[in-house]
């Protein structure tokens, strides 16, 4: 099989990757094996902080449940909009923290819907994470890798999602083209609410802030909020991929068991940047 040009780069020296078959290699001879799934590991053991860093299988097997049932859809069919609405012909999309590949699915489906031809990939810390991306999207590249280390070249991205993940500003800027677009999602102040109702005794809202980031134009912030109905597994399965999982009481834990079913609010806001 003929190699092909990647939008990925080598974790040892910073040159563009080629892909065939069953591995990546670069031109100093650099080589990575592809797993069965068709993702690579581009996370250097010195920079691997925990054994398995990153979400666990179970926490990811949660999400991929729960985002799979459409619970997130309004904030998806927004990402697509902006996605369609601020990318050209060609153009090279990266998504940092894409977890299982939910959002990067959908943008590479409205791209290539709009008559696009992208080309897109995904790293997260989480091998388990992005095997389950690499399964739901052939047509993606997807590394084990950090954001704060993206094996990405500078100023080869034109959109950067970033979903509920770390904020490797230094890195966003490094990777995306002057103009390019950086999509931000956050919680909204009100981000399950009432499952926090449920969960604590004294519970909290999010914070909002002002965020003004050197190098980007914030040119929009765009809210995105409504009620879902969750219930059985879905409802837990919520819970799981929410990190008050790891730090719940356990009487909170024991309400929610309790649940069969809880109206919850979604609320998102996506913040809009364009690379100065």
């Amino acid at each position: 099989m003929e190699a092909s040009g990647s939008l990925l780069c080598c974790s040892i020296c910073g040159k563009g990757l080629s892909r065939e078959e069953g591995r990546y290699f670069c031109p100093n001879g650099h080589s990575y094996d592809r797993a069965r799934e068709g993702y690579v590991h581009l996370l250097p053991a010195n920079r691997k902080h925990a054994k398995e860093p990153g979400d666990d299988k179970g926490m990811s097997a949660a999400r991929n449940r729960f985002l799979s049932g459409g619970y997130y859809a309004p904030l998806l069919e927004r990402l697509q909009a902006l996605a369609v609405e601020r990318t050209g012909p060609g153009t090279a999309v990266l998504d940092s923290g894409c977890g299982e590949g939910y959002y990067t699915q959908g943008v590479w489906q409205a791209l290539t819907q709009a008559g696009r031809t992208p080309r897109l990939a995904g790293i997260d810390l989480s091998k388990p994470s992005i095997r389950l991306a690499a399964r739901r999207l052939r047509a993606g590249e997807f590394a084990v890798a950090s954001a704060y280390h993206l094996p990405v070249g500078t100023q080869t991205v034109e959109l950067l999602l970033n979903c509920f993940s770390p904020l490797a500003l230094e890195e966003f800027r490094r990777v995306l083209r002057p103009g390019g677009t950086f999509l931000y999602v956050v919680p909204g102040a009100d981000h399950l609410w009432e499952l926090k109702q449920v969960l604590y005794d004294t519970p909290y809202r999010n914070q909002e802030e002002e965020i003004p980031y050197e190098g980007f134009t914030y040119e929009a912030v765009v809210p995105v909020t409504g009620k879902m109905q969750v219930a059985g597994e879905a409802l837990q399965d919520l819970f799981q991929m929410t990190p008050y999982y790891w730090k719940i009481p356990k009487e909170g834990a024991a309400r929610l068991a309790a649940l069969e079913s809880l109206e919850i609010t979604a609320d998102f806001r996506i913040h809009v940047f364009r690379r100065s």
